[in-house]
């Protein structure tokens, strides 16, 4: 086995963003060598990693030219120039998850696709090149509600909309987009599965999301859910299918719908940690950061229990505010008993940007819940 440790081995990591600012927690832990590739000058990644490199991640040129001297290399984000990965993966480079895998789910039709190819259980939809193919469709053979996602580029609420009148139709911008049914769910879970190059799988327990309800982002992640040990052995079975389908390397992400019949639909997926995961840090025998290191360097899978229930508190730019951040009253947030601050390092705030998160823990599930409402009512993300 390479030795990884304190060693010359080097990462490289796709995106400097607050997921790969939290890998790097680990990767200095183990003494991993890691190098970034970001857009940005002031990306998260950089104060944490060995090797910061400046880089537009869509540029095919500039990928291949990153990965020349890393032994591995991995993404925080699905935005990056897959035809380069592929181009690397033949010269022998490992690649986790592969081109092919990001390129079946980064267009969310081609997702949609891939579920039905399976006989993996999904809400019914309809794919469309252009704006004007919608229209005629709409007129021809299907009503009104239903939700409308942009296939690529969508993420934390954008590219999503729920059409409930004509005229959100018409308000619509004219890019390759999927029309899918509104599904009258109970609730929103989510199943982190961890997959290693050897094949060995281990999932998370399942996680209940709670929705902003104007943002369309996730306000709360309640570990474990409140939900069944029926519901909740389907929907790891489930979530196990669709990782075994798409036979990733790392984590993937399957957020699942509970419908008010108790079935689980599969929503989409991320091939990547994953904010619904945020609360292993915390709350986890093994975070899943480390649990994505151990995937992809092919190491023994980590224990996924819960050492103790945990609840994780998106914390996002308010909705008034712009410019340089400051996060009011986070003295007192940690007075309360159970409480982690995670500070993204982001140093502008805008409405609904995601600047960090607080997760809360406690023995009890529900207490854990209460301190968390009391975190979001203390904690502002203002700008100076």
């Amino acid at each position: 086995m390479q030795n990884y440790f304190s060693s010359n081995f080097k990462l490289g990591i796709l995106g400097g963003g607050q997921l790969g600012k939290m890998l790097l927690y680990d990767t200095r832990k183990f003494d991993i060598y890691t190098k970034v590739l970001d857009p940005s000058s002031e990306a998260p990644c950089r104060i944490a990693c060995n090797q910061f490199v400046k880089g537009d991640l869509m540029d095919y040129d500039a990928v291949i030219e990153f990965a020349k001297d890393v032994d591995v290399l991995t993404i925080e984000i699905e935005n990056v120039n897959v035809e380069a990965l592929a181009h690397l993966e033949k010269l022998g480079k490992k690649v986790y998850p592969s081109a092919e895998t990001l390129q079946t789910i980064r267009d969310k039709g081609t997702q949609k696709l891939f579920y039905n190819q399976y006989d993996i259980p999904n809400s019914n939809f309809s794919c469309y090149d252009t704006k004007e193919a919608l229209c005629t469709d709409f007129n021809t053979s299907w009503s009104l509600p239903k939700v409308w996602k942009s296939r690529t580029g969508g993420y934390d609420g954008r590219g999503v909309q729920i059409l409930k009148t004509e005229n959100d139709i018409n308000n619509l911008p004219d890019v390759p987009c999927l029309v899918e049914d509104l599904v009258d769910y109970k609730m929103e879970l989510a199943v982190i599965v961890s997959r290693s190059v050897s094949g060995e799988i281990k999932t998370y327990p399942v996680v209940e999301m709670e929705f902003h309800p104007t943002a369309n982002q996730v306000e709360y992640v309640i570990c474990p859910a409140r939900i069944s040990d029926e519901v909740s052995e389907k929907a790891q079975r489930i979530a196990r299918k669709v990782s075994e389908a798409y036979k990733h390397v790392g984590l993937l992400a399957v957020e699942l719908f509970l419908t008010q019949q108790d079935e689980i639909l599969v929503n989409e997926v991320a091939p990547r940690p994953h904010n619904s995961g945020h609360y292993s840090i915390e709350g986890s025998f093994t975070n899943q950061f480390e649990q994505h290191l151990r995937a992809i360097l092919d190491l023994p899978l980590g224990h996924t229990e819960s050492k103790v229930g945990a609840v994780m508190v998106n914390l996002v730019g308010a909705e008034e505010y712009q410019g340089p951040v400051c996060y009011k009253n986070i003295d007192k947030i940690l007075e309360l008993e159970g409480v982690t601050p995670h500070i993204y390092g982001k140093a502008e705030t805008r409405p609904f940007r995601k600047m960090g998160h607080v997760t809360t823990v406690h023995q009890d599930i529900n207490q854990a819940r209460t301190t968390a409402e009391k975190v979001k009512g203390l904690i502002e993300v203002i700008s100076i």
